[in-house]
């Protein structure tokens, strides 16, 4: 991608929407541009636009934002895809070859091809995952050269409900009147930038905690094993504590502030900053965090166990996302899962400025969308072609006639009601030409005053 470019990324969470523009040199490493983040104000349902008006005006006011902070043009925008009925399936496809026959990059290409015709039941297909490959039952990373009868390739498959692109579609392109460069599945993208490749071949559990979902993905040999989507996240922590007669943006604020994934024997109270509201006991905060966590968790360590690599996660559990960032959460998951945790952000080595996007698990999608893109997307403006200026054709005419040559004349402005006599025709003479000429000149700058 050349240096004149750029590619912009919109990642729809439950809680923001975030815009985000950056570049990538020819290592593969990200610079960030400019990155923009507005509330997404309910319009966003568990990673899902629920109110198409209310983001698509969102998404415009970001787009602006941007553009005016770049000071060029965005024509099409990659968008993060997510929500809770976002998955895995595995498809196999096999093909046999002749005694001893080679597998060749014409015998991949015809396998991907049969896995992109797969389309699921009451769903879409929005991404392949990972692939990997069997020659004659035997795993195989790199199959073409190598000699066999019969290869076969696993495909996992990212699967949602139809209407999850419908209404990016119709907020981004039909309202945000933005072409769409690409779908690139959230999960995915947070995993890119944050997971090491020796965590992908020893095997983790990759939990992105967001606002309003919680996505676990499962890795092993490098390869992805397993997605699924929990409908739960870091919004419902605030709800339940907004039960505790809160509203939601009081809520938010303590949990940030004060909550932690731990409870506490000993009874705490700190006083309210509103003065409304009494003051709240940090055992109770703590009880109703933790009650939610539980449940999330439980949900974690069951699909985990349905992965069929429980025992084989050598690198343990790595968790992001903005949900992530409670306090004593990396302990309270530890001893719930019995595993080794480890809090991620964008890895250092992909990206080489703006540390404060980097540092942030909030971020993670937005930053892997920019690794995981490809496209240009700025949009080029034409800039129109000089016209010659109105008083230089007034003149031209006027020693057109000069001379006698023919020409149009313009039309002249009606005499105002105060007193401008009708002018007389114009002399065939040189000398009432040019008595026109200079009376004209005049009336117009008169006008223009």
């Amino acid at each position: 991608m050349t240096q004149s470019g750029f590619i912009a990324a919109i990642d729809l969470g439950t809680s923001k929407i975030t815009g985000i523009i950056g570049r990538k040199n020819e290592s593969n490493v990200i610079s960030v541009l400019e990155c923009v983040s507005l509330p997404s104000e309910n319009s966003i349902r568990r990673g899902t636009i629920y109110n198409i008006d209310k983001a698509s005006a969102i998404v415009r006011k970001l787009i602006s934002m941007l553009e005016n902070a770049l000071g060029k043009k965005i024509g099409k925008v990659y968008v993060s895809l997510g929500g809770q009925s976002v998955h895995t399936e595995v498809i196999r496809e096999m093909k046999q070859l002749s005694s001893s026959g080679i597998v060749t990059e014409n015998v991949v290409e015809q396998l991907r091809n049969e896995a992109d015709k797969y389309k699921p039941d009451l769903k879409r297909k929005y991404a392949i995952g990972d692939v990997e490959y069997f020659l004659d039952d035997k795993p195989e990373k790199n199959p073409v050269g190598v000699t066999c009868s019969v290869v076969e390739a696993e495909y996992q498959i990212v699967v949602g409900r139809p209407n999850l692109a419908f209404n990016i579609e119709k907020t981004i392109v039909d309202k945000g009147r933005l072409q769409i460069a690409d779908f690139i599945v959230a999960p995915l993208a947070a995993a890119a930038i944050t997971l090491t490749e020796e965590e992908k071949e020893l095997g983790c559990a990759f939990v992105d905690f967001g606002a309003g979902t919680t996505t676990l993905s499962v890795y092993k040999g490098g390869l992805l094993r397993r997605m699924v989507t929990i409908p739960f996240g870091g919004k419902n922590i605030t709800r339940d504590i907004a039960e505790l007669n809160f509203v939601e943006s009081e809520a938010e604020q303590y949990k940030i502030k004060f909550g932690k994934a731990r409870e506490n024997n000993e009874s705490s109270l700190f006083s309210s900053p509103f003065s409304s509201k009494p003051d709240i006991d940090l055992v109770e905060l703590n009880k109703v965090i933790v009650m939610r966590l539980d449940e999330i968790t439980a949900n974690i360590k069951e699909q985990i166990r349905l992965s069929g690599y429980q025992e084989q996660l050598g690198a343990g559990l790595v968790v992001t996302g903005g949900a992530s960032q409670l306090r004593n959460l990396e302990e309270y998951l530890t001893q719930k899962l019995d595993l080794p945790v480890r809090k991620a952000s964008s890895r250092k080595a992909l990206v080489n400025n703006t540390p404060e996007y980097a540092n942030d698990p909030a971020l993670a999608t937005a930053m892997g969308m920019l690794l995981l893109a490809h496209e240009d997307c700025e949009k080029m403006v034409e800039e129109p072609e000089e016209e010659a200026q109105p008083d230089q054709k007034s003149k031209g005419s006027v020693w057109s006639n000069f001379f006698g040559e023919k020409e149009k004349t313009d039309k002249v402005k009606e005499p105002n009601e105060k007193g401008h006599k009708n002018k007389k025709e114009k002399s065939i003479n040189i000398g009432g030409k040019m008595k026109n000429m200079f009376s004209t000149m005049f009336e117009e700058e008169e006008d223009d005053q």
